[in-house]
């Protein structure tokens, strides 16, 4: 639903609640590019059950739906740069001194991966860009080039079928480990401009039409977070001095529309009174031996126990328990 409002000078946009509800039990996983980083974040924040981007920031479609289906590593795509070694289908922060040291911790976050999406209801998928980087050496589309000259690689846009057909791979070779898998997709509001403004127009127009397609099927949805940057907020005061990424209060506003859409009203409240709680705890007392200080202790001590019913808080009243004498 879009709203005009004249007074601000904008139109806003208020996403319907979605038919995918997420609660505190629900095990989430996120995967793509950094806003999937970002919203895996205030999930976890908000103490809900998941698993945010373990395998780092990937952007494209296909290499994404890799990931989440690997099998077993690629070794023919393990690489060495300068002293240290890579795997092009995992982030730069995957790096060992040798091949063994990093296949062996590759090996073991598949193996996390690969056992969480087994118990996992609902993927939530980032996609940053369409356009991906094929290794000449074996045509195969890598995720990260770990700063390999670009000579080694070609350049270029995927095609609508290409995305769809290994998304349905994916689906497919996931459904067997686990059917009940729902899948939540968004385009990144990230700007690509690295590509160049039209291309990046044209990748993120792409990626939008996929998530248009995949929409279509039972178990995928669609948050439409491009637009609200795009559309609602529209205007360089909510991206940082970069131009490129949303500031924190534009993630700030995403996040608010993302609870609107799969939280439920009382959900909502215990995020907004959990927010609160964290608030407190962070705050630095000038004198912490303070009666005042101690008393202040001992209430947000009771408060937590209004929380137990929804996740655990034990790890937040220990914390408390040690600041109290």
């Amino acid at each position: 639903m879009v709203i005009h409002n004249a007074n601000n000078f904008r139109t806003e946009y208020h996403p319907k609640p979605s038919k995918y509800q997420i609660g505190f039990a629900t095990k989430l996983l996120t995967i793509g590019s950094c806003f999937s980083e970002n919203i895996g974040q205030k999930l976890q924040e908000s103490k809900f059950s998941i698993l945010a981007n373990p395998l780092g920031t990937v952007y494209n479609p296909i290499s994404i739906f890799k990931l989440l289906g690997q099998a077993k590593l690629d070794q023919s795509k393990f690489v060495e740069v300068g002293s240290q070694f890579y795997h092009l289908d995992f982030h730069s922060q995957f790096t060992g001194r040798d091949q063994k040291t990093l296949e062996t911790v590759l090996n073991l976050k598949c193996k996390e991966l690969t056992n969480y999406l087994n118990e996992t209801q609902i993927v939530f998928i980032t996609l940053g860009s369409a356009f991906v980087y094929e290794w000449i050496e074996s045509g195969e589309v890598v995720a990260n080039c770990h700063k390999i000259p670009q000579k080694k690689f070609k350049k270029r846009l995927l095609s609508l079928e290409e995305m769809t057909t290994s998304f349905y791979e994916l689906k497919a070779k996931l459904g067997q480990i686990n059917p009940q898998i729902q899948y939540i997709f968004t385009v990144s509001p990230v700007r690509h401009i690295k590509d160049g403004i039209v291309e990046n127009q044209l990748s993120k127009s792409l990626l939008r039409v996929l998530c248009y397609e995949l929409a279509k099927e039972n178990q995928v949805d669609y948050f439409p977070a491009y637009e609200m940057m795009m559309d609602d907020l529209r205007d360089y005061r909510f991206y940082k001095t970069d131009m490129i990424h949303p500031t924190e209060m534009a993630e700030d506003y995403i996040w608010d529309k993302f609870q609107h859409t799969y939280f439920s009203e009382q959900t909502r409240k215990v995020v907004k009174e959990w927010s609160k709680i964290q608030s407190s705890l962070s705050h630095r007392p000038f004198n912490p031996e303070s009666d005042g200080h101690q008393k202040f202790l001992q209430n947000q001590f009771k408060k937590l126990d209004l929380f137990s019913e929804y996740f655990n808080v034990e790890g937040e009243k220990m914390i408390i328990q040690q600041q109290l004498i």
